[in-house]
């Protein structure tokens, strides 16, 4: 809150369950130097005509003064949104005022200063105003004063009456009141017995199913009196309520004209106010508020799901959905949903029902799956304490069951490192990737998290399989479990299925069982190196399938980080499993994902697997293929087409939020496809894999600020697949992961960090280039008559300093390189020599000079980024690839990149958005994360959400500061 420009910290202490207004306590230490005045109250003096003057912020304008005159002081409620908020049971003021967002809880002043009224709401398309009048705020003022009478040394929660009998009132006048069959005697009695210029009554509009009111009025009943009371306005109905909570109170109605009498119990309004909630997996559910219950015409204290997070979005459960059962069980409350949850283990798969307010006599079915990689905090239950205005939380159950491990629910890989293992933390839900225009339903949360004991899985450095395809003919093939002679069977069934198939190709039937169908979706908490989305479809193909282990080949628009859950459907069995990403290409767009054969059982083992790749020859123009690929239906759909570019190179352009693009590749082009949504592979007429017909990610610009996501699918030659393939099953020499349960090394990538595009060869002789050099470029390669040139180095890589933008690469260690696939061999083959990683490459420069240089390259994993910081609502890691091809780096290190931020937290506040990097924190520098996790450890409480022990085991806790600055580089600036 600010007094006079000056920030200070306050506590809620009282939100009222159905007006709106509330109270905040503060500090009084905290503005003792502070020139400020209280603000008389005075509901009394509210009339029509009266000039009043509306004091406060209005549209991120400070201390606006907006001038108006109330017109009616007996205006309905505001009705905001069918699904959210709406005040009822109270007259509104009405002026013209013009307030806008941003303005709501201003002071309503007349002429002497006093408050009249707050303002509350505004219409949009006019200049109306609505204030609150502030009879129940000064009623409530009163018992906090009283109460904090009575605590002098600390503060303790007050209790404020609050009763209700959950039915809506509205004011009707005595002419459409009539139409209801009102008696013209009560009109009589009414308007002698109330004040004097009444004109109307209050008529039930709505009652809540279960309330008390709930078989006893109906719509359209008119209240005559309560207690024997002549009820005609809002104010004393709700008086009488306050005053009878747990009480039996007679309300007299007319019902079409006949006099009824009813007793009703007032409820305890805050009994049926959330005072907790229950958050699993980024999901916040919690009993269904009297405000939602009015909304949505359903009974109190349901199990109503505010927020789906990640689990329950992931199952496709809406905002606003009613639980009605869960695992097979019925769900009535809370404390159902909490002992189902604690029944169940990680990676468990089990339906759940609900129903929604859009569609309430239907209930709808799904299949959830329990989060099993921990990406967010275990279950938590969150108490509010009015005591101290906070939210107090505390595990929901002492802790989740571990993976079962059957059916493919457990996860059985971890990377090894020598890293002591450290606390991992998230604290969002939905985060921005740009500047503080972008557009998206965002939302914030602060979780804590609890560290886990990692499970150990005994290890194991045998190869157990191979390929199982066995034209391969390769030794060492470890047979499957034997089957019964049903299972054989239904193995025949399904082995036969392809080959009966009407007008499939060979081709098509050979590639059919190796096909696979993912969808990945990615956790909220966890969207790292700026990918565009949480959701993702796509095609993958078998390229290894053993007894121990199965790999699968997809692209990176399908799978585009580590940091993923993904479901595998296959093509040859009706099964669907999880897999885990174990390699992500630094350079070709593609990614390996594992399964776990023994997850298909005996019959799915033996139908999957795994298609044969065939790497050369190398596809020519006009060679014919075969593309075969899945729809969502997992029908196999395939057609003949002709290469007419077998080496085109991409040119794909930086998005606005810097993410993985295919750089240095040359693609496939065919004459007819399926579509830019379409994957899958190209295979020759006997069914080899010849190139995956993977998904690429661009993103088109329209004019200076307007840019749309777009993909296109290109052919991706299989030859990179297979090299990495043959290192995974021979043995690399790179970090071990455990895949189901054995140590496996996964390899490691030499590379050339530079970005590099084709020059025809007529355009470098414009440039300089000498006759020599253009015949020996030709010689080498008379279909592409190119050569390349540098477009720029990654910053940070051995590259920069030494190749400029512009430069022509002639040769590499004496040879001639004319395409991308030159350089990639080079760099292969440094890793038998002793050269020490460095390239001997002759360049020409613009100026016209050829340039002998001996550039270093640089060794890159297929993990990805294995390292993201939680931090004050915005997610920090190290610089990913797509960062530094922009060229930039800060001077004061790598430094602490923000690659996400989330509304309503502490960076949104302060304006730390996504594209900048954390270089100081309290003078404090912060080169790389280890010091920045340092140096935030004394600021606030604090958490680190770290996959460098493993990247399928995340944990989380939550974040805040509570001081402290922070000097930034700019992205956008520094370039």
């Amino acid at each position: 809150m600010f007094v006079n420009r000056e920030e200070i910290t306050v506590h809620p202490i009282y939100r009222d369950p159905v007006h709106d207004f509330g109270f905040f306590r503060y500090n009084p230490d905290a503005i003792q130097f502070l020139d400020y005045e209280e603000i008389l109250l005075a509901p009394d003096a509210a009339c029509v005509g009266l000039e009043i003057r509306v004091v406060g912020n209005d549209s991120g304008e400070k201390v606006s003064i907006l001038a108006g005159t109330l017109a009616r002081l007996d205006r309905d409620a505001p009705h905001y949104k069918k699904d959210g908020y709406n005040d009822f049971n109270t007259f509104y003021m009405q002026a013209a005022s013009g307030t806008k967002g941003g303005s709501s809880g201003s002071p309503v002043i007349d002429w002497q200063g006093r408050a009249v009224a707050l303002n509350a709401g505004s219409k949009s398309s006019s200049a109306s105003a609505f204030f609150l009048p502030l009879e129940r705020v000064v009623r409530a003022l009163k018992f906090l004063q009283k109460g904090g009478d009575s605590y002098m040394s600390k503060w303790e929660a007050v209790s404020i009456p609050r009763g209700t009998l959950q039915a809506t009132f509205l004011h009707k006048g005595f002419d459409e009141i009539r139409r209801l069959g009102l008696q013209s005697e009560t009109e009589q009695m009414a308007r002698r017995a109330s004040a004097q210029g009444e004109t109307g009554m209050l008529v039930v509009d709505s009652v809540v199913p279960g309330g008390p009111a709930h078989n006893h009025l109906e719509p359209g009943d008119v209240l005559v009196r309560v207690n024997g009371e002549v009820i005609t306005q809002f104010l004393k109905l709700e008086t009488l309520l306050d005053d009878s909570v747990e009480q039996t109170i007679e309300l007299q109605i007319e019902r079409g004209g006949t006099p009824l009498t009813v007793q009703l119990l007032v409820q305890d309004l805050h009994s049926i106010t959330p005072a907790h909630f229950l958050e699993v997996s980024g999901a916040v559910i919690h009993p269904l508020s009297y405000q939602q219950a009015r909304n949505f015409r359903f009974q109190c204290g349901l199990v109503y799901v505010s927020e789906p997070g990640y689990m329950l979005f992931r199952a496709g459960v809406p905002r606003h959905a009613i639980i009605k059962k869960f695992a097979g069980e019925a769900i009535s409350k809370l404390e159902d949903l909490i002992s189902v949850l604690s029944k169940l283990s990680r990676g468990a798969r089990v339906p759940l029902e609900y129903i929604s307010y859009l569609d309430r006599h239907r209930r709808k079915s799904v299949l959830v799956t329990v989060d099993r990689h921990e990406w967010y905090a275990p279950p938590r239950i969150y108490t509010r304490d009015d005591s101290s205005g906070l939210w107090t939380a505390k595990p929901a159950f002492k802790s989740m069951l571990p993976s079962s491990g059957v059916n493919g629910e457990a996860t059985h890989m971890e990377h090894i490192h020598q890293d002591n293992h450290q606390e991992l933390t998230d604290g969002v839900t939905s985060m921005e990737t740009s500047c503080e225009h972008a557009s998206a339903e965002l939302h914030s949360r602060d979780e804590t998290g609890i560290g886990s004991k990692k499970r150990r899985v005994e290890e194991d450095m045998s190869f157990d399989g191979v390929v199982a395809d066995c034209s391969l003919n390769e030794t060492g093939e470890v047979k499957l479990e034997d089957t019964t002679a049903t299972e054989n069977a239904v193995l025949r069934d399904y082995q036969g299925a392809t080959a009966t198939a009407a007008n499939a190709s060979i081709a098509e039937q050979v590639i059919e069982p190796t096909l696979v169908m993912f969808e990945v979706h990615v956790p909220p908490s966890c969207m790292l190196d700026g990918v565009h989305s949480q959701h993702f479809f796509g095609t993958g193909v078998i390229i290894y399938h053993s007894r121990s282990m199965g790999l699968v080949a997809v692209d990176k628009n399908t799978v585009a980080i580590s940091a993923s859950d993904v479901m595998l459907s296959f093509a040859a069995y009706p099964i669907e499993i999880p897999g885990e990403v174990v390699f992500l290409h630094p350079v070709h767009n593609y990614a390996v994902v594992a399964y776990d054969p023994l997850a298909l059982g005996p019959v799915g083992a033996s139908v999957v697997r795994a298609a044969e790749l065939l790497p050369e020859p190398a596809l020519r123009r006009g060679d014919s293929v075969y593309l075969v690929g899945l729809s969502r239906s997992l029908q196999a759909t395939s057609r003949k087409s002709v290469v007419t570019n077998p080496c085109a190179a991409l040119n794909i352009g930086s998005a606005d939020c810097p993410r993985y693009r295919a750089t240095n590749m040359e693609v496939i082009e065919l004459d007819t496809d399926f579509g830019s949504t379409f994957s899958g592979v190209l295979t020759d007429e006997h069914g080899k894999v010849q190139a995956v017909w993977g998904s690429f990610s661009t993103q088109l610009k329209f004019g200076c600020n307007t840019s749309e996501d777009h993909q296109f699918v290109r052919g991706v030659p299989v030859y990179a697949i297979s090299q990495v393939l043959d290192k995974i099953i021979s043995g690399a020499n790179g970090p071990p992961l455990l895949i189901n349960g054995a140590k496996r090394p996964m390899p490691l990538v030499r590379i050339l960090e530079v970005e590099l595009y084709p020059t025809l060869l007529s355009k470098a002789r414009s440039f300089g280039l000498s006759d020599d050099w253009i015949q020996a470029l030709v010689k080498k390669d008379p279909v592409r008559r190119q050569v390349l040139r540098v477009k720029g180095c990654l910053a940070g890589s051995k590259a920069e300093n030494l190749l400029e933008q512009g430069d022509m690469v002639l040769s590499v260690n004496k040879e001639p390189v004319t395409c991308f696939r030159d350089i990639e061999n080079v760099c292969q083959a440094l890793d038998n020599g002793d050269n020490g990683g460095n390239l001997s490459m002759t360049i020409f420069r613009q100026q016209g000079r050829e340039i002998d240089l001996l550039v270093g390259t640089d060794v890159r994993d297929g993990n990805g980024t294995t390292r993201v910081i939680n931090w004050c609502g915005c997610i920090v890691q190290d610089p990913h690839p797509a960062v530094r091809a922009l060229g930039f780096l800060p001077e004061e290190g790598h430094g602490v990149y923000v690659a996400r931020w989330c509304h309503g937290s502490p960076v949104h506040r302060y304006g730390l958005y996504a594209l900048q990097w954390i270089v100081e924190v309290n003078g404090k520098a912060t080169p790389d994360l280890d010091a920045f996790v340092n140096v935030t450890k004394g600021i606030g409480t604090w958490g680190v959400c770290s996959c460098e022990d493993s990247p399928f085991e995340w944990k989380a806790s939550s974040f805040n500061i509570e001081a402290g600055s922070a000097l930034l580089a700019d992205m956008g600036t520094e370039i």
